[in-house]
Protein backbone atom coordinates (compact mmCIF):
# COMPACT_ATOMS: atom_id res chain seq x y z
CA UNK A 1 0.00 0.00 0.00
CA UNK A 2 1.44 3.46 -0.96
CA UNK A 3 2.76 5.37 2.22
CA UNK A 4 0.21 8.50 1.68
CA UNK A 5 -2.67 6.14 1.59
CA UNK A 6 -1.21 4.00 4.22
CA UNK A 7 -1.11 6.82 6.49
CA UNK A 8 -4.75 7.98 5.48
CA UNK A 9 -6.17 5.26 7.29
CA UNK A 10 -4.93 6.76 10.88
CA UNK A 11 -7.81 9.15 10.03
CA UNK A 12 -10.30 7.33 9.18
CA UNK A 13 -12.43 7.21 12.73
CA UNK A 14 -12.25 11.14 12.64
CA UNK A 15 -13.67 11.28 9.31
CA UNK A 16 -16.50 12.92 10.71
CA UNK A 17 -14.71 16.08 12.15
CA UNK A 18 -12.69 16.39 9.06
CA UNK A 19 -15.94 16.90 6.87
CA UNK A 20 -17.05 19.15 8.69
CA UNK A 21 -13.97 21.32 9.11
CA UNK A 22 -13.23 20.23 5.36
CA UNK A 23 -17.25 22.12 4.94
CA UNK A 24 -16.40 25.46 7.23
CA UNK A 25 -13.09 25.83 4.81
CA UNK A 26 -15.63 26.83 1.60
CA UNK A 27 -17.03 29.62 4.29
CA UNK A 28 -13.60 30.94 4.73
CA UNK A 29 -12.33 31.30 1.50
CA UNK A 30 -15.60 32.81 0.78
CA UNK A 31 -15.18 35.53 2.94
CA UNK A 32 -11.31 35.83 1.92
CA UNK A 33 -12.24 36.03 -2.03
CA UNK A 34 -14.84 39.01 -0.75
CA UNK A 35 -12.40 41.29 0.99
CA UNK A 36 -10.84 43.44 -1.64
CA UNK A 37 -13.90 43.89 -3.63
CA UNK A 38 -14.77 46.35 -0.59
CA UNK A 39 -11.96 48.28 -1.75
CA UNK A 40 -12.61 47.98 -5.33
CA UNK A 41 -15.61 50.18 -5.28
CA UNK A 42 -13.79 52.89 -3.20
CA UNK A 43 -11.19 53.79 -6.04
CA UNK A 44 -13.71 52.82 -8.54
CA UNK A 45 -17.32 54.27 -7.23
CA UNK A 46 -15.92 56.79 -4.84
CA UNK A 47 -12.40 58.34 -5.87
CA UNK A 48 -12.58 57.66 -9.59
CA UNK A 49 -14.24 60.00 -11.91
CA UNK A 50 -17.46 58.91 -13.43
CA UNK A 51 -16.31 58.28 -16.83
CA UNK A 52 -16.69 55.44 -18.92
CA UNK A 53 -14.37 52.91 -17.02
CA UNK A 54 -15.43 53.24 -13.85
CA UNK A 55 -19.75 54.07 -14.67
CA UNK A 56 -20.43 50.82 -13.72
CA UNK A 57 -18.74 50.84 -10.12
CA UNK A 58 -20.97 54.52 -8.96
CA UNK A 59 -24.07 52.94 -10.12
CA UNK A 60 -23.72 49.92 -8.71
CA UNK A 61 -23.02 51.79 -5.49
CA UNK A 62 -26.31 53.81 -6.49
CA UNK A 63 -27.94 51.22 -6.59
CA UNK A 64 -26.67 50.09 -2.77
CA UNK A 65 -26.43 52.74 -1.22
CA UNK A 66 -28.32 56.10 -3.11
CA UNK A 67 -27.72 59.30 -2.20
CA UNK A 68 -25.84 58.57 1.18
CA UNK A 69 -22.64 61.12 1.87
CA UNK A 70 -19.47 59.89 0.28
CA UNK A 71 -17.43 59.63 3.63
CA UNK A 72 -20.40 57.52 4.99
CA UNK A 73 -20.29 54.85 2.00
CA UNK A 74 -16.33 54.82 2.36
CA UNK A 75 -16.81 54.42 6.57
CA UNK A 76 -19.27 51.47 5.36
CA UNK A 77 -17.18 49.67 3.05
CA UNK A 78 -14.31 49.55 5.22
CA UNK A 79 -16.45 47.86 8.14
CA UNK A 80 -17.36 45.24 5.20
CA UNK A 81 -13.34 44.49 5.35
CA UNK A 82 -13.30 44.51 8.69
CA UNK A 83 -16.36 41.99 8.82
CA UNK A 84 -15.62 39.85 5.93
CA UNK A 85 -11.87 39.31 7.47
CA UNK A 86 -13.16 38.79 10.56
CA UNK A 87 -15.86 35.94 9.42
CA UNK A 88 -13.17 34.43 7.58
CA UNK A 89 -10.91 34.47 10.39
CA UNK A 90 -13.19 33.23 12.69
CA UNK A 91 -14.23 30.14 10.61
CA UNK A 92 -10.56 29.64 9.78
CA UNK A 93 -9.60 29.66 13.47
CA UNK A 94 -12.75 27.00 14.07
CA UNK A 95 -11.20 24.93 11.04
CA UNK A 96 -7.60 24.82 12.35
CA UNK A 97 -8.51 24.10 15.99
CA UNK A 98 -10.73 20.48 14.30
CA UNK A 99 -7.63 19.43 11.99
CA UNK A 100 -5.33 20.22 14.74
CA UNK A 101 -6.91 18.05 17.37
CA UNK A 102 -7.98 15.46 14.51
CA UNK A 103 -4.08 15.42 13.62
CA UNK A 104 -3.09 14.79 17.23
CA UNK A 105 -5.39 12.28 18.17
CA UNK A 106 -4.46 10.10 14.60
CA UNK A 107 -0.78 11.27 16.76
CA UNK A 108 -1.80 9.54 19.80
CA UNK A 109 -3.43 6.54 17.48
CA UNK A 110 0.33 5.90 15.66
CA UNK A 111 2.09 6.21 18.84
CA UNK A 112 0.42 3.53 20.99
CA UNK A 113 0.27 1.35 17.93
CA UNK A 114 3.86 1.81 17.27
CA UNK A 115 4.69 1.37 21.15
CA UNK A 116 2.51 -1.59 21.51
CA UNK A 117 3.92 -3.33 18.68
CA UNK A 118 7.55 -2.41 19.94
CA UNK A 119 6.47 -4.40 22.65
CA UNK A 120 5.21 -7.36 21.18
CA UNK A 121 8.24 -8.21 18.75
CA UNK A 122 10.47 -11.05 20.44
CA UNK A 123 13.12 -10.49 21.98
CA UNK A 124 15.70 -11.39 18.79
CA UNK A 125 14.34 -7.94 17.33
CA UNK A 126 15.48 -5.60 20.27
CA UNK A 127 18.93 -7.40 20.59
CA UNK A 128 19.37 -6.17 16.87
CA UNK A 129 18.88 -2.54 17.24
CA UNK A 130 19.56 0.06 19.22
CA UNK A 131 16.61 1.00 22.19
CA UNK A 132 17.13 4.44 21.70
CA UNK A 133 16.43 4.26 17.83
CA UNK A 134 13.22 2.83 18.86
CA UNK A 135 12.45 5.44 21.15
CA UNK A 136 13.23 7.60 18.64
CA UNK A 137 10.80 5.97 16.39
CA UNK A 138 7.98 6.50 18.94
CA UNK A 139 8.71 10.13 20.03
CA UNK A 140 10.03 11.99 16.75
CA UNK A 141 9.41 10.30 13.62
CA UNK A 142 5.93 9.22 14.39
CA UNK A 143 4.92 13.27 14.48
CA UNK A 144 5.27 13.12 10.82
CA UNK A 145 2.03 12.13 10.59
CA UNK A 146 0.37 15.20 11.96
CA UNK A 147 2.72 17.26 9.32
CA UNK A 148 1.24 14.85 7.04
CA UNK A 149 -2.46 15.82 7.94
CA UNK A 150 -2.05 19.07 9.43
CA UNK A 151 0.65 20.32 6.77
CA UNK A 152 -0.27 18.43 4.17
CA UNK A 153 -3.79 16.63 3.11
CA UNK A 154 -5.97 19.87 5.37
CA UNK A 155 -2.96 22.31 3.42
CA UNK A 156 -3.18 20.75 0.22
CA UNK A 157 -7.42 20.84 -0.17
CA UNK A 158 -7.42 24.33 1.25
CA UNK A 159 -4.95 25.42 -1.45
CA UNK A 160 -6.55 23.63 -4.47
CA UNK A 161 -10.15 25.18 -3.42
CA UNK A 162 -8.54 28.87 -2.94
CA UNK A 163 -6.38 28.38 -6.26
CA UNK A 164 -9.66 26.92 -8.42
CA UNK A 165 -11.73 30.00 -6.55
CA UNK A 166 -8.94 32.47 -7.59
CA UNK A 167 -8.57 31.34 -10.97
CA UNK A 168 -12.40 31.40 -11.93
CA UNK A 169 -12.43 35.21 -10.11
CA UNK A 170 -9.64 36.42 -11.63
CA UNK A 171 -10.32 34.85 -15.50
CA UNK A 172 -13.60 36.72 -15.31
CA UNK A 173 -11.81 39.90 -14.37
CA UNK A 174 -9.11 39.04 -17.73
CA UNK A 175 -8.28 36.12 -18.59
CA UNK A 176 -4.71 37.16 -20.39
CA UNK A 177 -3.50 38.59 -16.97
CA UNK A 178 -4.37 35.23 -15.73
CA UNK A 179 -2.69 33.42 -18.46
CA UNK A 180 0.79 35.46 -17.55
CA UNK A 181 0.30 34.91 -14.33
CA UNK A 182 -0.08 31.48 -14.59
CA UNK A 183 3.07 31.47 -16.75
CA UNK A 184 5.74 30.32 -13.97
CA UNK A 185 3.31 27.01 -12.43
CA UNK A 186 5.01 25.05 -15.25
CA UNK A 187 8.35 26.14 -13.52
CA UNK A 188 7.42 25.67 -10.29
CA UNK A 189 5.93 22.15 -10.73
CA UNK A 190 9.92 21.18 -11.76
CA UNK A 191 11.25 22.88 -8.99
CA UNK A 192 9.09 20.86 -6.60
CA UNK A 193 10.30 17.45 -8.54
CA UNK A 194 13.80 18.67 -8.90
CA UNK A 195 13.73 19.48 -5.04
CA UNK A 196 11.61 17.04 -3.41
CA UNK A 197 13.55 13.76 -3.57
CA UNK A 198 16.38 15.75 -2.35
CA UNK A 199 14.61 16.61 0.92
CA UNK A 200 13.14 13.62 1.66
CA UNK A 201 16.79 12.03 1.07
CA UNK A 202 18.34 14.15 3.72
CA UNK A 203 15.48 14.24 5.94
CA UNK A 204 15.80 10.62 6.17
CA UNK A 205 19.77 11.39 6.77
CA UNK A 206 18.90 13.73 10.02
CA UNK A 207 16.43 11.45 11.77
CA UNK A 208 19.54 8.50 11.45
CA UNK A 209 21.83 11.06 12.69
CA UNK A 210 19.48 12.27 15.80
CA UNK A 211 18.59 8.87 16.89
CA UNK A 212 21.96 8.39 16.62
CA UNK A 213 22.81 11.20 19.37
CA UNK A 214 20.10 10.03 21.04
CA UNK A 215 21.66 6.53 21.81
CA UNK A 216 25.11 8.02 22.54
CA UNK A 217 23.05 10.29 24.99
CA UNK A 218 21.34 7.52 26.72
CA UNK A 219 24.00 5.22 27.05
CA UNK A 220 26.45 7.85 28.30
CA UNK A 221 24.01 8.82 31.20
CA UNK A 222 23.16 5.74 31.77
CA UNK A 223 25.86 4.31 32.41
CA UNK A 224 27.64 7.96 33.95
CA UNK A 225 29.00 5.63 37.06
CA UNK A 226 31.44 3.57 35.38
CA UNK A 227 32.23 6.84 33.30
CA UNK A 228 33.47 8.11 36.56
CA UNK A 229 34.96 5.66 37.92
CA UNK A 230 37.10 5.14 34.72
CA UNK A 231 37.75 8.78 34.14
CA UNK A 232 36.51 8.73 30.43
CA UNK A 233 34.19 12.05 31.08
CA UNK A 234 36.26 13.36 28.05
CA UNK A 235 35.91 10.37 25.93
CA UNK A 236 32.35 10.32 26.41
CA UNK A 237 32.07 13.99 25.39
CA UNK A 238 34.39 13.55 22.41
CA UNK A 239 31.88 10.71 21.39
CA UNK A 240 28.81 13.33 21.64
CA UNK A 241 30.37 15.97 19.87
CA UNK A 242 30.97 14.03 17.13
CA UNK A 243 27.72 12.21 16.73
CA UNK A 244 26.42 15.77 16.86
CA UNK A 245 28.66 17.29 14.76
CA UNK A 246 27.62 14.68 12.21
CA UNK A 247 23.27 15.60 12.92
CA UNK A 248 24.60 19.48 12.71
CA UNK A 249 26.05 18.77 9.18
CA UNK A 250 23.18 16.44 8.22
CA UNK A 251 21.02 19.71 9.31
CA UNK A 252 22.65 22.05 7.62
CA UNK A 253 22.87 20.21 4.30
CA UNK A 254 19.33 20.03 4.44
CA UNK A 255 18.76 24.14 5.38
CA UNK A 256 20.87 24.83 2.17
CA UNK A 257 18.63 23.10 -0.28
CA UNK A 258 15.48 24.76 1.53
CA UNK A 259 17.19 28.15 1.25
CA UNK A 260 17.86 27.29 -2.63
CA UNK A 261 14.29 26.02 -3.31
CA UNK A 262 12.92 29.09 -1.94
CA UNK A 263 14.95 31.14 -3.65
CA UNK A 264 13.80 30.06 -6.98
CA UNK A 265 10.36 30.13 -6.29
CA UNK A 266 10.20 32.94 -4.70
CA UNK A 267 12.07 34.15 -7.70
CA UNK A 268 9.75 32.92 -10.22
CA UNK A 269 6.93 34.37 -8.62
CA UNK A 270 8.23 37.74 -8.73
CA UNK A 271 8.77 37.10 -12.54
CA UNK A 272 4.86 36.52 -12.72
CA UNK A 273 4.15 39.43 -10.63
CA UNK A 274 6.24 42.12 -12.88
CA UNK A 275 4.77 40.43 -16.27
CA UNK A 276 1.65 40.95 -14.60
CA UNK A 277 2.02 44.67 -13.40
CA UNK A 278 3.66 45.45 -16.84
CA UNK A 279 0.88 43.43 -19.03
CA UNK A 280 -2.15 45.42 -16.52
CA UNK A 281 -0.91 48.51 -16.98
CA UNK A 282 -0.66 48.51 -20.36
CA UNK A 283 -4.71 47.77 -20.32
CA UNK A 284 -5.30 50.85 -17.38
CA UNK A 285 -3.74 53.28 -20.27
CA UNK A 286 -5.89 51.57 -22.82
CA UNK A 287 -9.13 52.00 -20.79
CA UNK A 288 -9.98 48.31 -21.09
CA UNK A 289 -9.61 47.54 -17.05
CA UNK A 290 -10.13 50.17 -14.36
CA UNK A 291 -7.74 50.75 -11.51
CA UNK A 292 -9.83 49.59 -8.84
CA UNK A 293 -10.16 46.08 -10.86
CA UNK A 294 -6.43 46.15 -11.52
CA UNK A 295 -6.08 46.12 -7.51
CA UNK A 296 -8.81 43.40 -6.90
CA UNK A 297 -6.11 41.25 -9.52
CA UNK A 298 -3.25 42.04 -8.20
CA UNK A 299 -4.90 41.18 -4.22
CA UNK A 300 -5.86 37.83 -6.10
CA UNK A 301 -2.52 37.52 -7.54
CA UNK A 302 0.07 38.33 -4.68
CA UNK A 303 -2.67 37.56 -1.56
CA UNK A 304 -4.64 34.41 -2.77
CA UNK A 305 -3.21 32.77 -5.85
CA UNK A 306 0.86 33.20 -5.44
CA UNK A 307 0.71 32.37 -1.46
CA UNK A 308 -1.59 29.40 -2.23
CA UNK A 309 0.76 27.75 -4.80
CA UNK A 310 3.84 28.63 -2.55
CA UNK A 311 2.14 27.08 0.28
CA UNK A 312 1.74 23.99 -1.75
CA UNK A 313 5.42 23.93 -3.01
CA UNK A 314 6.34 24.19 0.80
CA UNK A 315 3.78 21.47 1.53
CA UNK A 316 5.18 19.19 -1.05
CA UNK A 317 8.93 19.64 0.47
CA UNK A 318 7.80 19.34 4.38
CA UNK A 319 5.46 16.05 2.89
CA UNK A 320 8.55 14.56 1.96
CA UNK A 321 10.86 15.21 4.84
CA UNK A 322 7.76 13.69 7.00
CA UNK A 323 7.36 10.58 4.66
CA UNK A 324 10.68 9.84 5.65
CA UNK A 325 9.46 9.85 9.32
CA UNK A 326 6.44 7.54 8.27
CA UNK A 327 8.77 5.39 6.52
CA UNK A 328 10.79 4.52 9.91
CA UNK A 329 7.60 4.01 11.26
CA UNK A 330 5.85 1.61 9.10
CA UNK A 331 9.78 0.22 8.90
CA UNK A 332 8.65 -1.36 12.54
CA UNK A 333 5.17 -1.96 11.96
CA UNK A 334 6.05 -4.36 9.34
CA UNK A 335 8.56 -6.01 10.75
CA UNK A 336 6.96 -9.61 10.94
CA UNK A 337 6.67 -11.46 14.29
CA UNK A 338 8.76 -14.24 14.15
CA UNK A 339 7.60 -15.52 17.70
CA UNK A 340 3.76 -15.25 17.21
CA UNK A 341 0.73 -17.28 18.27
CA UNK A 342 -0.01 -20.11 16.12
CA UNK A 343 -3.58 -19.48 14.27
CA UNK A 344 -5.02 -22.69 16.70
CA UNK A 345 -3.22 -21.89 20.05
CA UNK A 346 -5.14 -21.83 23.34
CA UNK A 347 -5.03 -20.52 26.72
CA UNK A 348 -4.04 -22.35 29.69
CA UNK A 349 -5.29 -21.46 33.20
CA UNK A 350 -3.35 -23.57 34.73
CA UNK A 351 -0.20 -25.93 34.60
CA UNK A 352 1.40 -29.38 36.39
CA UNK A 353 4.62 -27.80 35.22
CA UNK A 354 5.68 -30.98 32.87
CA UNK A 355 8.62 -29.30 30.57
CA UNK A 356 10.50 -31.18 27.86
CA UNK A 357 13.08 -30.02 25.31
CA UNK A 358 13.33 -32.41 22.27
CA UNK A 359 16.84 -31.81 20.18
CA UNK A 360 16.61 -28.14 20.41
CA UNK A 361 18.51 -26.32 18.54
CA UNK A 362 18.70 -22.26 18.29
CA UNK A 363 21.07 -19.53 17.14
CA UNK A 364 20.70 -16.04 17.07
CA UNK A 365 21.67 -16.34 13.53
CA UNK A 366 21.58 -19.57 11.07
CA UNK A 367 25.38 -19.35 10.77
CA UNK A 368 26.53 -19.55 14.80
CA UNK A 369 24.41 -21.78 16.38
CA UNK A 370 24.55 -21.78 20.41
CA UNK A 371 22.21 -24.85 20.83
CA UNK A 372 22.77 -28.11 19.27
CA UNK A 373 20.34 -30.70 19.81
CA UNK A 374 19.66 -30.15 23.41
CA UNK A 375 17.22 -32.77 25.20
CA UNK A 376 15.72 -32.10 28.72
CA UNK A 377 12.96 -33.23 30.87
CA UNK A 378 11.70 -31.57 34.09
CA UNK A 379 9.03 -32.93 35.75
CA UNK A 380 6.31 -31.63 37.53
CA UNK A 381 7.75 -29.08 40.90
CA UNK A 382 11.47 -30.49 40.22
CA UNK A 383 14.20 -28.18 40.49
CA UNK A 384 17.10 -28.43 37.98
CA UNK A 385 20.04 -26.35 37.73
CA UNK A 386 22.09 -25.46 34.59
CA UNK A 387 25.54 -25.16 35.10
CA UNK A 388 28.31 -24.65 32.31
CA UNK A 389 31.37 -22.29 31.54
CA UNK A 390 30.39 -18.73 30.19
CA UNK A 391 29.07 -19.07 26.34
CA UNK A 392 27.35 -22.51 27.12
CA UNK A 393 23.66 -21.46 26.00
CA UNK A 394 22.51 -22.07 29.61
CA UNK A 395 20.66 -18.20 29.43
CA UNK A 396 19.50 -18.76 26.15
CA UNK A 397 18.22 -22.67 26.86
CA UNK A 398 15.80 -20.98 30.00
CA UNK A 399 14.95 -17.94 27.49
CA UNK A 400 13.59 -20.68 25.32
CA UNK A 401 10.56 -21.52 28.19
CA UNK A 402 8.66 -18.18 28.16
CA UNK A 403 8.92 -18.07 24.39
CA UNK A 404 11.24 -15.20 24.31
CA UNK A 405 12.84 -16.73 21.30
CA UNK A 406 11.89 -19.60 19.43
CA UNK A 407 14.28 -22.50 18.54
CA UNK A 408 15.34 -23.21 15.29
CA UNK A 409 14.82 -27.00 15.49
CA UNK A 410 13.52 -28.77 17.64
CA UNK A 411 10.55 -27.97 20.26
CA UNK A 412 9.68 -27.18 23.75
CA UNK A 413 6.50 -28.97 25.52
CA UNK A 414 4.73 -27.71 28.45
CA UNK A 415 2.53 -30.72 29.62
CA UNK A 416 2.90 -32.71 26.48
CA UNK A 417 2.07 -29.51 24.49
CA UNK A 418 4.47 -27.70 22.66
CA UNK A 419 4.32 -23.91 23.83
CA UNK A 420 3.95 -22.86 20.38
CA UNK A 421 0.58 -23.58 20.40
CA UNK A 422 -0.05 -21.67 23.46
CA UNK A 423 -0.61 -18.32 23.86
CA UNK A 424 2.22 -16.24 24.90
CA UNK A 425 0.29 -14.12 27.26
CA UNK A 426 -1.11 -17.22 28.95
CA UNK A 427 2.07 -19.40 28.75
CA UNK A 428 4.21 -16.44 30.46
CA UNK A 429 1.33 -15.87 32.91
CA UNK A 430 2.49 -19.39 34.56
CA UNK A 431 6.10 -18.43 34.66
CA UNK A 432 8.05 -16.23 37.32
CA UNK A 433 11.54 -14.84 36.34
CA UNK A 434 14.90 -13.54 38.90
CA UNK A 435 17.29 -12.43 37.33
CA UNK A 436 21.13 -12.25 38.36
CA UNK A 437 19.93 -7.87 37.53
CA UNK A 438 16.19 -7.18 39.20
CA UNK A 439 15.38 -4.45 36.68
CA UNK A 440 13.37 -1.65 38.43
CA UNK A 441 11.39 1.20 37.51
CA UNK A 442 11.48 4.89 38.56
CA UNK A 443 8.37 4.40 40.61
CA UNK A 444 7.47 3.81 44.03
CA UNK A 445 8.61 -0.01 45.93
CA UNK A 446 4.58 -0.96 45.90
CA UNK A 447 4.16 -0.70 42.72
CA UNK A 448 7.21 -2.56 41.48
CA UNK A 449 5.97 -5.55 43.59
CA UNK A 450 2.86 -5.59 42.26
CA UNK A 451 4.47 -5.08 38.62
CA UNK A 452 4.01 -9.27 38.66
CA UNK A 453 0.23 -8.74 39.64
CA UNK A 454 -1.67 -5.76 38.83
CA UNK A 455 -4.72 -5.47 40.90
CA UNK A 456 -2.74 -7.07 43.99
CA UNK A 457 -3.88 -5.64 47.05
CA UNK A 458 -1.77 -4.25 49.83
CA UNK A 459 -1.64 -7.33 52.39
CA UNK A 460 -0.91 -9.24 49.19
CA UNK A 461 1.89 -7.22 48.80
CA UNK A 462 3.53 -6.72 52.35
CA UNK A 463 2.95 -10.66 52.62
CA UNK A 464 5.06 -11.59 48.96
CA UNK A 465 7.50 -8.45 50.89
CA UNK A 466 7.49 -10.35 53.88
CA UNK A 467 8.25 -13.79 52.39
CA UNK A 468 10.87 -12.25 50.39
CA UNK A 469 12.42 -11.01 54.02
CA UNK A 470 12.39 -7.85 52.16
CA UNK A 471 9.59 -6.12 54.65
CA UNK A 472 11.70 -5.11 57.05
CA UNK A 473 14.27 -2.74 55.33
CA UNK A 474 11.05 -1.35 53.26
CA UNK A 475 10.04 -0.31 56.28
CA UNK A 476 13.17 0.85 57.41
CA UNK A 477 13.12 4.25 54.25
CA UNK A 478 11.22 7.31 54.29
CA UNK A 479 8.05 6.01 53.13
CA UNK A 480 8.30 2.90 53.99
CA UNK A 481 6.46 0.96 50.28
CA UNK A 482 5.75 4.41 48.92
CA UNK A 483 9.01 5.41 48.49
CA UNK A 484 10.74 5.97 45.51
CA UNK A 485 13.45 3.53 44.35
CA UNK A 486 15.23 6.06 41.81
CA UNK A 487 15.99 5.46 37.89
CA UNK A 488 16.89 1.27 38.07
CA UNK A 489 16.32 1.01 41.30
CA UNK A 490 20.19 3.35 42.39
CA UNK A 491 18.54 4.52 45.63
CA UNK A 492 18.84 0.55 46.66
CA UNK A 493 21.35 -2.17 47.24
CA UNK A 494 21.79 -4.98 45.20
CA UNK A 495 20.76 -7.23 47.88
CA UNK A 496 17.95 -5.38 48.02
CA UNK A 497 16.77 -5.28 44.82
CA UNK A 498 17.10 -8.56 44.58
CA UNK A 499 14.68 -9.30 47.58
CA UNK A 500 12.22 -7.05 45.21
CA UNK A 501 12.51 -8.87 42.50
CA UNK A 502 12.10 -12.41 44.32
CA UNK A 503 9.19 -10.13 46.26
CA UNK A 504 7.50 -10.73 42.77
CA UNK A 505 7.60 -13.64 42.54
CA UNK A 506 6.35 -14.81 45.63
CA UNK A 507 3.29 -12.42 44.54
CA UNK A 508 3.23 -13.91 40.81
CA UNK A 509 2.84 -17.32 42.74
CA UNK A 510 3.37 -18.72 39.10
CA UNK A 511 3.98 -22.79 39.13
CA UNK A 512 6.73 -22.49 37.24
CA UNK A 513 10.02 -20.73 38.56
CA UNK A 514 13.39 -19.44 36.41
CA UNK A 515 16.37 -18.23 38.17
CA UNK A 516 19.25 -16.65 36.45
CA UNK A 517 22.18 -16.22 38.25
CA UNK A 518 20.08 -14.79 40.73
CA UNK A 519 22.91 -14.27 43.64
CA UNK A 520 26.07 -14.05 41.58
CA UNK A 521 26.53 -9.84 42.14
CA UNK A 522 25.85 -10.88 45.72
CA UNK A 523 28.84 -11.11 48.19
CA UNK A 524 28.87 -14.50 50.05
CA UNK A 525 26.67 -13.27 53.21
CA UNK A 526 23.75 -12.03 51.00
CA UNK A 527 24.29 -14.74 48.78
CA UNK A 528 23.42 -16.61 51.80
CA UNK A 529 20.48 -14.99 52.95
CA UNK A 530 18.67 -14.86 49.42
CA UNK A 531 19.20 -18.43 48.62
CA UNK A 532 17.55 -19.50 51.52
CA UNK A 533 14.59 -16.61 50.68
CA UNK A 534 14.64 -18.98 46.67
CA UNK A 535 14.75 -22.21 48.72
CA UNK A 536 11.65 -20.77 50.04
CA UNK A 537 10.33 -19.79 46.76
CA UNK A 538 11.17 -22.89 45.51
CA UNK A 539 8.81 -25.22 47.29
CA UNK A 540 6.27 -26.73 45.36
CA UNK A 541 7.43 -24.66 41.95
CA UNK A 542 8.89 -26.43 38.91
CA UNK A 543 12.44 -24.56 39.15
CA UNK A 544 14.77 -24.11 36.37
CA UNK A 545 17.89 -22.66 37.70
CA UNK A 546 21.13 -21.28 35.90
CA UNK A 547 24.43 -20.24 37.83
CA UNK A 548 27.93 -20.05 37.48
CA UNK A 549 28.68 -20.97 41.73
CA UNK A 550 28.33 -24.96 41.94
CA UNK A 551 28.45 -24.79 45.46
CA UNK A 552 24.41 -22.92 45.49
CA UNK A 553 23.18 -26.17 43.32
CA UNK A 554 26.06 -29.09 44.41
CA UNK A 555 23.16 -30.33 46.36
CA UNK A 556 19.95 -30.20 44.10
CA UNK A 557 18.31 -33.53 42.97
CA UNK A 558 19.07 -32.87 39.18
CA UNK A 559 22.31 -31.12 37.43
CA UNK A 560 22.77 -30.45 33.65
CA UNK A 561 26.10 -29.80 32.29
CA UNK A 562 26.38 -27.41 28.99
CA UNK A 563 28.87 -27.17 27.12
CA UNK A 564 29.79 -25.48 23.75
CA UNK A 565 25.73 -25.73 23.13
CA UNK A 566 25.66 -29.35 23.98
CA UNK A 567 24.29 -31.27 26.88
CA UNK A 568 27.81 -33.12 28.29
CA UNK A 569 26.18 -34.77 31.24
CA UNK A 570 23.02 -34.78 33.52
CA UNK A 571 22.46 -36.20 37.39
CA UNK A 572 23.06 -35.65 41.06
CA UNK A 573 25.74 -33.65 42.04
CA UNK A 574 28.11 -35.92 44.11
CA UNK A 575 27.29 -38.77 40.89
CA UNK A 576 28.49 -36.35 38.53
CA UNK A 577 31.76 -35.45 40.87
CA UNK A 578 32.19 -39.48 40.89
CA UNK A 579 32.41 -39.54 36.99
CA UNK A 580 35.28 -37.04 36.61
CA UNK A 581 33.24 -35.13 33.82
CA UNK A 582 32.82 -31.89 32.60
CA UNK A 583 31.57 -31.13 36.19
CA UNK A 584 33.87 -32.41 38.16
CA UNK A 585 36.26 -30.14 36.33
CA UNK A 586 33.67 -27.09 37.24
CA UNK A 587 33.22 -28.30 40.78
CA UNK A 588 37.35 -28.84 41.41
CA UNK A 589 38.07 -25.50 39.52
CA UNK A 590 35.42 -23.72 42.23
CA UNK A 591 37.66 -25.17 44.99
CA UNK A 592 35.05 -27.47 46.46
CA UNK A 593 37.22 -30.32 46.42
Amino acid sequence: MPLYRRTLAYFRPFLGPTLFATLLTFGSIGFNLLKPWPFKYIIDGVLSPADAAHAGAHAQLARWFGDLPQQSVVLILCGAIVVFSLLGGFINLVTNLIFVRVGLSALLKLRTELYAYLQSLPLKFHDSRRSADSSFRVAYDSQAIQTIYNKGFTNIFQCVVTLISTFAVMVALDWKLTLISLGIVPLMVVAIRYYGSRIRQESTTIQERESAVLTVAQEGLASVRMVHAFGREDWEVGQFHRSARQSLEANLKLTGTNMRSALVISTLMSVGIAAMYGLGSVHVLGNTLSIGTLMVFIDYLTVRLYPPLEQLTYTAWALEGAAAGMQRCFEVLDREDDVKDAPNAVTINSTQGSIRMERVTFGYSPEQLILKGVDVEVEPGQTVAFVGGTGAGKSTLLSLVPRFYDPNGGRVLLDGRDIKDITKKSLRSQISIVLQDTLLFSTTIRENIAYSRPGATEADIVEAAKRAQAHDFIMGLTGGYAAQVGERGGHLSVGQRQRLGIARAFLKNAPILLLDEPTSALDPTTEAAIMETIKELMQGRTTLIITHRIATVHDMEKIVVLKNGCIAEQGRGPELVARGGAYADLYHSANLG
